[in-house]
């Protein structure tokens, strides 16, 4: 269903259900003899999903087969499980370097299945608010209780809508501006139409205090011209795919919004923030992951930016 303005989602629905799929990528890694990222906790929210879960899972049958389709679904599920592990890998130690310079507030905007309140090493004092829709922090609660999981921090979930007065419920859950904090933007930004794009920011710069962190997945800067061929060759896919009844794979042309976007990393550094910008493919090769040559062009063209906010 295509988006609007005003939409709304749970876990199971729109851009709700690419959070699962994010957690069967980190399930699938997490579950490799020598993985890069460790979330005893992705499984858990694919199994509390029920039918929803199995049918993003990787271990579905969805890509089984010797058909030319089959072959490129487990081509496609190589580029993105590797993708996955890499971005979840470079947050994770965003967060960690923040709380070893001191900060003890991080944010998380969209959190959708982010365990990471769960699982990383956070010190004594630290508070980390996760911002989303309400059903999708619910469903996350929820799940984690069931599972007899604790928080590692003082975790409080704020839940609201981001193109919504997100700013004052953040203050009002106890996130105080005047302090250091760190923050992450993953997996959101094509999801918020531009004008969205450039207020989020707006109200991050607001919201934060010199020597404050951010980091984003921030897109190419020619979007979207730069993910025509992509959109074309998933597209492709998709249908390919839905006409044998082998697979569900989401339709980003009805999730994603395709529009001309500001330079956010231009827009920072304007902003007296300190940044570093490394390419996806350049990310992967840090952490000594590869992709085929022949399924390159599937990798998200992402710019991941690391910033620390200089002065007010």
């Amino acid at each position: 269903m295509p988006r609007t303005d005003n939409d709304s989602w749970d876990i199971t629905t729109s851009v709700g259900e690419t959070a699962l799929r994010v957690a069967a990528a980190r399930a699938a890694e997490t579950a490799k003899p020598r993985p890069l990222i460790r979330d005893p906790f992705a499984q858990l929210f694919l199994d509390a999903a029920g039918e929803a879960g199995r049918k993003v899972s990787f271990e579905s049958g969805d890509a089984t087969g010797d058909n030319e389709i089959a072959a490129q679904l487990r081509a496609r599920r190589q580029v993105i499980g590797e993708y996955m592990a890499c971005r979840t890998a470079f947050f994770d130690e965003f967060f960690v370097t923040a709380t070893e310079e001191g900060i003890r507030q991080a944010v998380i905007l969209a959190a959708g299945l982010d365990a990471r309140a769960w699982r990383l090493p956070w010190p004594h004092g630290t508070t980390v608010y996760e911002i989303d829709q309400p059903a999708v922090l619910q469903f996350k609660s929820a799940t984690l209780r069931s599972g007899g999981a604790e928080p590692v921090c003082t975790n409080v979930a704020v839940p609201v809508d981001l193109r919504q007065d997100w700013p004052t419920a953040l203050q009002q859950a106890g996130f105080d501006p005047a302090l250091p904090s760190s923050w992450s933007a993953e997996g959101l930004l094509p999801y918020l139409p531009a004008r969205a794009q450039d207020l989020l920011f707006d109200r991050i710069h607001a919201l934060t205090a010199a020597g404050s962190r951010l980091a984003v997945e921030a897109l190419p800067v020619d979007f979207p011209h730069s993910e025509q061929s992509r959109r074309e060759q998933m597209q492709r896919l998709r249908e390919a795919a839905d006409r044998m009844g082998r697979a569900d794979l989401p339709n980003f042309e009805e999730l994603w919004y395709f529009e001309e976007r500001t330079d956010l990393a231009e827009w920072l550094r304007s902003h007296q923030w300190d940044l570093s910008v490394v390419a996806s493919d350049e990310l992967l090769t840090s952490y000594e992951r590869t992709v085929a040559d022949d399924v390159a062009d599937g990798l998200p063209g992402s710019r991941f930016i690391s910033a620390r906010r200089a002065s007010h």
